[in-house]
C-alpha cells in the first residue's frame, strides 16, 4: 500500500465521516461547517490524484463561495442557531430510503462498467480548460454567478424588514 492509497483512504473517511454529520446534526450551522471539512477532503482527494486545478476550483468555488453563502443567509435570516428540534426526522425510513439508493447505484454502476478497463483520455491543461469555461461555458458561469448574488441580495431583504417600509412621514405625505 502506498502513501496515495493511505492519503485516499483517510481523507475518503473524512469526508463520508462529516458528510454523514451533515445530515444528523441538528445544529444547523454545525452542519454547514461540516460541510466545509467534507468539501475541504474532497479537495485534498482532488490533489492525491494529482488534479490540482479541480482542487482548487472545488476549494473556491464551494467552500468559499457556497459554503460561505449558506452560512450567510442561515444568519441573515434569523435561522435558529442552536439544536431545532424540528431539524429531527425518524431515522428508520432515511436510512432504508438511503440504503436502497445506494445498493441500486452499486448494481446500476456494475452493470454499467462491469469491471472494464475504460482508456483514459488525454490529459487536459490549464489553458484548454480555461478556455472551454470562459468560451463556450461563460453563459451559463454568469447566470450562475447572478443567481446566487439574487439569492444572497434576497435574502438580506427577506431578513431585514425595515428595508423598503415606510416611515410615518412618508405616509402621511
Amino acid at each position: 500500500m502506498t502513501v496515495a492509497d493511505v492519503l485516499l483512504l483517510a481523507l475518503g473517511a473524512v469526508a463520508v465521516g462529516s458528510g454523514a454529520l451533515v445530515v444528523t446534526s441538528s445544529h444547523l450551522v454545525r452542519s454547514g461547517l461540516y460541510l466545509v471539512v467534507s468539501l475541504g477532503a474532497i479537495a485534498g482527494l482532488y490533489l492525491v490524484l494529482g488534479a490540482e486545478l479541480v482542487a482548487w476550483v472545488q476549494v473556491l468555488v464551494y467552500v468559499g463561495a457556497v459554503v460561505v453563502l449558506l452560512l450567510f443567509a442561515v444568519m441573515l435570516t434569523r435561522a435558529p442557531i442552536g439544536p431545532s428540534t424540528d431539524l429531527d426526522r425518524p431515522a428508520l425510513p432515511a436510512a432504508l430510503i438511503g440504503g436502497g439508493v445506494g445498493i441500486g447505484l452499486t448494481a446500476l454502476f456494475i452493470d454499467a462498467f462491469r469491471w472494464v478497463k475504460y482508456p483514459s483520455p488525454e490529459p487536459g491543461t490549464a489553458e484548454r480548460l480555461g478556455e472551454q469555461i470562459f468560451g463556450a461555458w461563460v453563459l451559463p458561469f454568469e447566470v450562475l454567478s447572478i443567481l446566487l448574488l439574487s439569492a444572497l441580495v434576497g435574502a438580506i431583504i427577506l431578513s431585514r424588514p425595515d428595508l423598503g417600509a415606510r416611515s410615518a412621514d412618508e405616509e402621511h405625505a
